[in-house]
């Protein structure tokens, strides 16, 4: 039984609480410390999909823009490390994708909604991105967008920070 969500208030001044979870590249990924100005914490349903794989070409093909006002990207979904390396391999994203199978990140932002699939009610992600500044406190999230000019939208407001 999955723990309860614990809902990230955006307008909290509080940082959000620690996690380490598995990423491609072989490494586990550990959200403190954050070792830039702002981290994209971006939430998607399923590797390959085409809105997932349309959202995950758009912050690769922004990702220098990203790192140069210090700003890193992570993709989380709760599929295997095996299926994300071959997602990011696919598509040559130079992001960390972190494997949530037990929803521990899930959980802590709040992302996991029911869903209907074929007539049927699932458990699944809402696509939700989440921006964190160097202590930890989200700046902005944004629930349920559309995965088409996403990245440009959280860039954008990168930028201000």
């Amino acid at each position: 039984m999955p723990k309860p969500a614990v809902v990230v208030d955006a307008n909290s001044r509080s940082p959000v609480a620690d996690f380490t979870l598995p990423a491609t590249g072989g490494a586990d990924f550990t959200l403190y410390p954050i070792r830039s100005k702002s981290l994209v914490i971006y939430f998607y349903p399923k590797d390959s999909t085409p809105g997932c794989s349309t959202e995950a070409q758009q912050f690769r093909d922004l990702y220098a823009r990203y790192l140069k006002v210090g700003c890193e990207i992570v993709g989380v979904s709760r599929d295997s490390i095996k299926s994300h390396e071959n997602f990011r391999s696919k598509f040559t994203l130079p992001f960390a994708l972190l494997s949530d199978e037990d929803e521990v990140a899930c959980n802590l932002f709040g992302v996991i909604k029911p869903k209907m699939m074929y007539g049927k009610k699932v458990r699944g992600i809402e696509r939700s991105t989440f921006v964190l500044d160097d202590k930890g406190i989200i700046r902005k999230e944004w629930r349920g967008p559309k995965a088409d000019g996403h990245a440009q939208e959280v860039l954008e407001f990168v930028q201000t920070i």
